[in-house]
């Protein structure tokens, strides 16, 4: 029989995944008739899905060689997400890890610092979660909230906010000195944009839950964050770990570009695999199937 090319194994790939794919894009198709017109008008000239989820799968077959890779080489990795609410960090890491092994490929969200981590050194509750070798991880929002989040909110006092300054650069020197590959994204949208994504959620009752009070907050203090994050990129953007900026209107074409990018951040190549083949099953002619009481079974309902 003949190989399959590798177009022909995108184009079953494709129509075997729409249905999952098209699950997580939900969150564009159960928006109020109004707000989804508005929307659309802001954005006329939006990616054709299936030319989107064509090119999505090809970035993706490459992020499972690009995880092949460090797996077997047992490199370290460090992805950081940075960009103000709504601007669609959590999108391009749902496309990121969706099709790669989460022992490989693992996120990091965490919450606000407890009582005990506020008096430890401020760099302490994430060089936890830093990778071994062989592993990826995906910070989603990062050390940097103390220049973001907490300057701009006042939890965190000017000393602290310009000791972090003068910190940050050397910590990831550190942490490139030991091995660990370290990418900074910053996601950027216009205010406009953030505006019409958070009357979005507003209006999506499966979008509400991501509405919070720190989010109605940085409505209001949109510049301070501007400023904060001009601050930040020009004080921590360093030849070891330089920021790359994420224009993130256009939802569809920053997760494709963003992808695309980090791939091109590593020297990934093929890697030896083991062959792999299913062995027969042994049959036993003197086994009987225990009959289960039909209470054990999830009711099939659809």
């Amino acid at each position: 029989m003949k190989d399959e090319s590798p177009n022909d194994w995108l184009r079953a790939e494709l129509q075997d995944t729409l249905d999952e794919d098209y699950e997580i894009e939900l969150e564009d198709a159960v928006l109020s008739r109004e707000i989804a017109r508005i929307y659309r008008d802001k954005h006329p000239s939006q990616m054709p899905r299936p030319e989107y989820f064509s090119e999505l799968l090809r970035l993706q077959s490459e992020l499972i060689r690009l995880q092949d890779w460090v797996s077997y080489h047992k490199e370290k990795v460090v992805v950081i997400f940075e960009g103000r609410d709504s601007a669609g960090k959590g999108g391009a890491i749902k496309r990121i890890t969706q099709r790669l092994n989460p022992r490989v490929c693992r996120v990091v969200a965490l919450p606000a610092p407890s009582d005990r981590e506020k008096t430890q050194w401020y760099f302490q509750r994430y060089v936890s979660h830093l990778p071994a070798g062989g592993e990826i991880v995906l910070f989603d929002r990062s050390w940097y909230n103390r220049a973001g989040v907490e300057r701009v909110m006042g939890f965190a006092t000017d000393s602290q906010v310009q000791q972090f300054f003068d910190d940050v650069p050397e910590f990831e020197r550190m942490l490139v000195r030991s091995g660990i590959r370290l990418v900074k994204y910053w996601f950027s949208i216009t205010d406009e944009e953030q505006q019409m994504r958070f009357l979005m959620r507003i209006h999506d009752p499966l979008k509400q839950w991501k509405l919070s009070p720190m989010d109605l907050q940085s409505r209001v203090r949109w510049e301070d964050y501007t400023y904060a994050k001009e601050e930040m990129l020009e004080r921590t953007n360093i030849p070891e770990a330089p920021w790359y900026i994420v224009p993130g209107n256009d939802k569809k074409r920053a997760r494709l570009n963003c992808i695309n990018h980090l791939l091109g951040q590593f020297p990934y190549g093929d890697v030896p695999h083991d062959h792999v083949s299913l062995p027969d099953r042994v049959f036993n002619p003197d086994y009987e199937r225990d009959v289960l009481p039909p209470e054990l079974y999830v009711p099939q309902l659809y």
